[in-house]
């Protein structure tokens, strides 16, 4: 019998990641999961009934861009060359460009959501060259789409994540590799509760995982979820600026990291 496919998934102890762990593990695949607070990945691993040989915990945070990739390096060594690997770890703080120390801020926000992607990537895309198969999913968002007041630093790294998986797309298609960026709208998780504004469309995580996994499977290149949302976000998209900028006043901001 042939070994049960492999996931490899970066911010797996909660949110989103949590629920694509599950989803993938329901369909049993065999899970290579990252987190920092391993404890907890374990803790969860075992209330799912979920054993040693089916699934491996890597302590790592993506900003440590030699802890990532050597995650990565033991996921090959011990399980294999992944099927799909998830770029999922992400943060989302709110910020001011007038406050000197929320620079950090977005430091850490690109750090994070941009370079941690790149990074996490990066072991496995000459072993699936040479393969010649393989999946990578960049997990961007509907806030890549537009600019929001005190988004700043999530929206634009966001939107780079687009760019950038759109580039690697054209890179590794020639090896039969694909790409596949997911932009989820207003998922329930603990990233999205503390929000202080509407969220039209809010999706449950178990419900977006669900669609991912269907997504990925497909190979879809590019794929909002829920679908309304990526019609609002267009929607937003083709607004004359004047109009957007009047529609945008006076909209609740996302909380910084001091709030």
């Amino acid at each position: 019998m042939s070994k049960a496919r492999l996931v490899f998934i970066t911010g797996a102890s909660s949110g989103i990641g949590q629920a694509l762990a599950a989803r993938y593990a329901a369909a049993g695949w065999r899970l290579a999961l990252v987190a920092r607070r391993a404890d907890e990945m374990h803790s969860w691993l075992r209330a799912q009934g979920i054993d040693d040989t089916r699934a491996a915990v890597h302590a790592a945070d993506v900003r440590d861009v030699a802890r990532i990739v050597s995650a990565g390096r033991a996921c090959l060594a011990a399980q294999g060359v992944p099927d799909v690997v998830i770029a999922n770890a992400g943060i989302s703080i709110g910020i001011d460009s007038a406050i000197y120390n929320d620079l950090e801020v977005m430091r850490a926000t690109y750090e994070t959501n941009n370079i941690g992607m790149a990074a996490t990537f990066q072991p496995f895309i000459a072993p699936m060259r040479d393969r010649r198969s393989g999946t990578l999913v960049g997990i961007a968002s509907v806030a890549a789409i537009r600019g929001l007041p005190g988004h700043a630093a999530y929206c634009s790294s966001k939107a780079a994540v687009v760019s950038y998986c759109e580039s690697l797309r054209g890179e590794c298609r020639e090896y039969g590799m694909r790409v596949v960026t997911l932009l989820p709208g207003y998922i329930d998780t603990p990233l999205t509760r503390g929000n202080r504004y509407a969220m039209p469309f809010l999706m449950p995580a178990d419900v977006f995982a669900d669609r991912a996994f269907r997504a990925i499977a497909a190979g879809d290149s590019y794929r909002v979820i829920p679908w309304q949302m990526g019609v609002v976000a267009k929607l937003l998209r083709a607004l004359p600026n004047l109009v957007f900028d009047r529609l945008l006043a006076g909209r609740p901001r996302k909380r910084r990291r001091v709030e």
